[in-house]
């Protein structure tokens, strides 16, 4: 497993803001990132 940088972990944060901003209740937020999770391991398999 790799660690992950600071960087890294500073991009994560500023995405999860970006779509927290665009939401207006936890329910919406929570499917936004949802779907965003399928969306990149759908992709990291199809890459496999």
């Amino acid at each position: 497993m790799e660690a992950m940088t600071d960087l890294q972990f500073i991009t994560i944060l500023e995405m999860v803001d970006m779509i927290l901003d665009g939401c207006e209740n936890i329910s919406e937020a929570k499917e936004k990132v949802e779907k965003l999770i399928r969306h990149c391991k759908d992709k990291n398999e199809k890459a496999e």
